[in-house]
Protein backbone atom coordinates (compact mmCIF):
# COMPACT_ATOMS: atom_id res chain seq x y z
CA UNK A 1 0.00 0.00 0.00
CA UNK A 2 2.78 2.50 0.65
CA UNK A 3 4.45 1.90 -2.89
CA UNK A 4 1.24 2.94 -4.45
CA UNK A 5 0.57 6.20 -2.48
CA UNK A 6 4.54 7.09 -3.54
CA UNK A 7 3.27 6.21 -7.18
CA UNK A 8 0.46 8.51 -6.98
CA UNK A 9 2.15 11.02 -5.32
CA UNK A 10 5.11 11.19 -8.03
CA UNK A 11 1.96 10.99 -10.87
CA UNK A 12 -0.12 13.62 -9.43
CA UNK A 13 3.32 16.04 -8.68
CA UNK A 14 4.17 15.06 -12.24
CA UNK A 15 0.98 16.11 -13.63
CA UNK A 16 0.87 19.55 -11.85
CA UNK A 17 4.82 19.72 -12.90
CA UNK A 18 3.55 19.08 -17.01
CA UNK A 19 0.64 21.85 -16.16
CA UNK A 20 2.87 24.54 -14.95
CA UNK A 21 5.16 23.82 -18.08
CA UNK A 22 2.38 23.88 -20.24
CA UNK A 23 1.02 27.35 -18.64
CA UNK A 24 4.46 29.05 -18.25
CA UNK A 25 5.17 28.04 -21.94
CA UNK A 26 1.90 28.75 -24.17
CA UNK A 27 -0.64 29.94 -22.12
CA UNK A 28 0.98 33.45 -20.10
CA UNK A 29 3.15 34.03 -23.53
CA UNK A 30 -0.12 33.98 -25.19
CA UNK A 31 -2.32 35.92 -22.84
CA UNK A 32 0.44 38.76 -22.87
CA UNK A 33 0.61 39.49 -26.72
CA UNK A 34 -3.17 39.65 -26.64
CA UNK A 35 -2.85 42.17 -24.29
CA UNK A 36 -0.22 44.06 -25.81
CA UNK A 37 -2.17 43.79 -29.37
CA UNK A 38 -4.97 45.16 -27.58
CA UNK A 39 -2.98 48.08 -26.18
CA UNK A 40 -1.10 48.91 -29.35
CA UNK A 41 -4.93 48.44 -31.21
CA UNK A 42 -6.54 52.39 -32.29
CA UNK A 43 -9.37 53.52 -30.30
CA UNK A 44 -12.29 53.60 -32.35
CA UNK A 45 -14.62 55.92 -30.42
CA UNK A 46 -14.63 59.07 -32.99
CA UNK A 47 -15.71 56.04 -35.69
CA UNK A 48 -18.46 55.24 -33.79
CA UNK A 49 -19.75 58.69 -33.16
CA UNK A 50 -19.56 59.61 -36.80
CA UNK A 51 -21.47 56.04 -37.74
CA UNK A 52 -24.42 56.68 -35.48
CA UNK A 53 -25.46 59.84 -36.80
Amino acid sequence: MSTFGIVLFFLIAGMAFWLLFFLLGFIVPYWITLGVFEQLRPKRIFEEKNEKK
